[in-house]
């Protein structure tokens, strides 16, 4: 039997091993945000600390990112169906949703060097260089989950993705509504805590 149409349901496991491997990663990923936004709190507490406003592109951000998990959503819902052409179509929109969250989040590291905030240097503050790393850090993880989509969506054009076959746009589905919700988080954490 061919590997990749194995069940998500496997005798004894009780998931897919590439399930379990990807859930593990989520998990170091939430870990390794959760160390981040805890060292934010401890250096805000300590002083020399500089405040300063978000730039509104952030929160068109976060309306992209929420409307690339609905696209996502869509092409999942549509390879239960076998609606192939529609599966493609919704992970092309994902992909064009995920590019322009990443090119929004060029654009507001921008808007920080206009407001003066700065990730290094002289004139750098920890406050500026956390928000660099936390919203760096994601678009590193974003990448991946592009190239994760991206895989998905050759693998439909080759027929490799339908109602018999769920578990590797089931995985990215996965992944990417866990990287949405990591930024929505991201963002309120640094709107509450500025």
């Amino acid at each position: 039997m061919n590997p990749e149409i194995l069940s998500e349901k496997e005798v004894g496991l009780g998931w897919h091993p590439k399930r379990v491997i990807l859930i593990l990663l989520i998990f170091s990923i939430v870990m390794m945000f959760a160390a981040f936004t805890s060292g934010y709190i401890v250096r805000r507490d300590e002083g020399n600390w500089r405040e300063f406003d978000l730039p509104a592109s952030l929160l068109i951000n976060s309306i992209i990112i929420a409307l690339s998990s609905a696209t996502m959503q869509w092409a999942w819902f549509s390879a239960k169906k076998d609606e192939l052409s529609r599966v493609k179509i919704g992970l092309m929109l994902t992909l064009a949703l995920g590019l322009a969250f990443l090119a929004g989040q060029f654009i507001s590291w921008g808007d920080l060097v206009a407001g003066r905030t700065f990730f290094g240097g002289a004139d750098a503050n920890p406050s500026g260089s956390f928000v660099y790393v936390l919203m760096g850090v994601h678009a590193f993880h974003l990448i991946t989950g592009l190239v994760f989509v991206a895989v998905v969506l050759l693998r439909t054009v080759k027929y490799q993705v339908h109602s018999r076959a769920m578990l590797s746009i089931g995985n990215a589905t996965l992944y990417w509504h866990f990287l949405g919700g990591l930024w929505l988080y991201l963002y309120l954490f640094l709107l509450l805590n500025h």
